[in-house]
């Protein structure tokens, strides 16, 4: 029986309190958090980035406490530093052209192939991992859950500003993402045979070395027994991330439960589903999705509330109601795109905005 155990990942940047730039942090909170949390805090490429997995968590309250606990444990490091830390899919004024890149051979490799699309990778999100262990099933569940991607997304979104604009998206962090190979949505795979045989053609023919470079949205972990998310900005506040989590983890569940009843959801083609993505990452929750079944034009927020009905019957199972009644409040008060927004309406200062994500970052830990 699978366990849909939960894994969740968040990157962080480092800010300088006075100047609220992007600061270089020597690895010194990594190092620092290492003694209390081992090694469920690690490095990044670039040094201003600061990366904490939870433990494998067996429900969504493990997952709570866990990742509240890494979010508070390294702000209170970064804080005895000096430093603060800040959620926020994009830094919103700091130029990546001046952050160091950490020493390593993988990212001096990645550099070297990627050239400037991976120096000025500066960017910082969510992955949420759910336990499954057939990877047919896997495979399967990715297909049809593609569709659903956009709507977790445009909840996501936490990233206006870049480089001192304000983009007009309200999630630019992907836009950056999108000049790396093998981002975005995964297309269609019959199988976990068929996805082998396309990892392998890639491994032959020097595309990648191994799977851990294909960047999808999502995708079918190449070693762990999960279905990795990977689509998302990292959410500002913790209560934000643990409802995205839950969500996904239902979803799994959901699908997997129709699947064994031999019944399905309609699979759409990744043409379609990137039309939606567009548009989640363009207008977050205010916009429009594409309801594929109508077709026909519908509020994001009218298309969330619908999903968060097509998963209600399995959450009381998970024990998973509480975090996932966060979302009604997160359609009330914005994403955390939203909420810079107003920040900067009401002060036209970014350093205020940054002041801001730090503040919310630390919240409720």
């Amino acid at each position: 029986m699978e366990k849909f155990t939960l894994g969740i990942e968040e990157e962080y940047m480092v800010v300088h309190p006075e100047t609220r730039e992007l600061t270089s942090h020597d690895q010194k909170i990594v190092e620092l958090a290492q003694q209390v949390l081992n090694d469920q805090v690690k490095a990044e490429m670039h040094q201003a980035v600061v990366e904490v997995g939870t433990g494998i968590c067996q429900n969504i309250q493990e997952a709570d406490h866990d990742i509240r606990r890494l979010r508070r444990t390294v702000c209170g490091i970064a804080q005895d530093l000096g430093l603060r830390i800040g959620a926020s899919g994009t830094h919103p004024f700091s130029h990546w052209s001046k952050q160091l890149i950490t020493p390593n051979p993988r990212y001096d490799a990645i550099v070297n192939e990627m050239q400037e699309a991976a120096r000025s990778n500066l960017i910082f999100g969510l992955h949420v991992h759910v336990g499954i262990a057939d990877k047919n099933m896997a495979i399967h569940i990715v297909n049809t859950i593609r569709y659903f991607l956009p709507h977790v997304y445009a909840l996501s979104c936490n990233s206006p500003f870049w480089e001192g604009r304000n983009t007009g998206f309200k999630s630019f962090r992907t836009k950056v993402f999108d000049k790396f190979p093998r981002t975005g949505l995964p297309d269609y795979f019959n199988d976990w045979d068929d996805f082998k045989n396309y990892v392998n053609l890639l491994i032959k023919t020097g595309c990648i070395d191994n799977a851990k470079k294909i960047w999808w949205d999502i995708r079918v972990h190449p070693f762990f027994d999960t279905i990795e998310f990977r689509i998302c900005d990292v959410p500002m506040k913790v209560e934000e991330t643990v409802a995205i989590t839950a969500i996904f983890q239902a979803l799994v569940v959901k699908l997997y439960k129709l699947r064994k009843q031999n019944m399905s959801f309609i699979v759409y083609t990744r043409a379609l589903i990137n039309e939606n993505k567009w548009r989640a990452c363009r207008y977050g929750i205010d916009g429009k999705l594409i309801d594929f079944g109508k077709q026909e034009e519908v509020e994001t927020r009218a298309l969330i509330r619908e999903l968060l009905e097509f998963i209600d019957d399995v959450v009381d199972d998970l024990g998973s109601r509480e975090a996932i009644n966060y979302v009604y409040k997160m359609l009330e008060q914005g994403t955390g795109a939203d909420r810079q927004l107003a920040v900067y309406h009401n002060t036209q200062s970014l350093e205020s905005v940054v002041d801001y994500i730090v503040s919310e970052t630390a919240a409720n830990c």
